[in-house]
């Protein structure tokens, strides 16, 4: 019962990052200085 709620909820936790980054893929600071450089696979996922 417990490993059927874990396997759940690393799902979600999982969604959630996929989602987190491809935010973050398609967003620009504000900064010009505090742009972090992105990996390769996140800037597989920008839209533009």
């Amino acid at each position: 019962m417990l490993k059927k709620y874990l396997f759940m909820l690393s799902k979600v936790v999982a969604i959630g990052a996929f989602l987190f980054a491809t935010f973050n893929a398609n967003s620009s600071c504000v900064f010009i200085y505090h742009q972090p450089e992105l990996p390769d696979k996140v800037k597989k996922l920008r839209k533009f």
